[in-house]
């Protein structure tokens, strides 16, 4: 009897522990920006890790089959991310990111016509959004933009890059 007693005491206080406390076992998620695939072809898939309930850290490569397109035609860099809702791991983030990106412009020229120039360059800067997700934590929908400044922009080149997205997030 007293076995039971103990037994049943034990049982009792894990499963008020896991009701007052929920686990956050996920904290990998992967995501798709059907935003800029929908708007222009871009496929920008995107990775974060969560190492807090309000904190993560992550990466972002993409991808267009045209070089002369918006931010190029390949770019990768991290991000740094704090949330602010009263949901954990979710609600309004602010972002500082960084950004490598290649890529060409056509500029006109008065004797030649249209010239392409090559350009490679890294940006940084800051990024503001909104993450929804489920009850269960696995899917997540995901609103953002941002602006950069190009570090080392070329003459032919734009001082300032701009981000922004509509992505698809799965957790695991």
């Amino acid at each position: 009897m007293k076995n039971l007693c103990i037994a049943v005491a034990l049982l009792g206080t894990y499963l008020v522990h896991a009701q007052a406390y929920p686990r956050f076992n996920n904290d990998n998620e992967l995501k798709f920006n059907i935003g800029q695939f929908l708007a222009n072809g871009s496929v920008e898939g995107s990775y974060e890790y969560f190492f807090s309930e309000d904190t993560s850290i992550g990466g972002t490569l993409y991808f267009d089959s045209d070089a002369t397109d918006y931010n190029g035609n390949f770019g990768i860099g991290p991000n740094v991310r704090a949330y602010f809702g009263y949901i954990p791991r979710s609600g309004f983030f602010a972002e500082v990111f960084g950004l490598y990106y290649i890529g060409e412009n056509e500029v006109p020229d008065n004797n030649l016509g249209l010239r392409n120039n090559d350009y490679n360059t890294t940006a940084l800067g800051l990024a503001f959004g909104n993450k929804w997700v489920t009850q269960s934590q696995k899917f997540s929908l995901e609103i953002s933009a941002g602006i950069g400044r190009n570090v080392n922009p070329e003459v032919f080149q734009e001082t300032f890059m701009f981000r922004a997205g509509i992505s698809l997030g799965f957790r695991f």
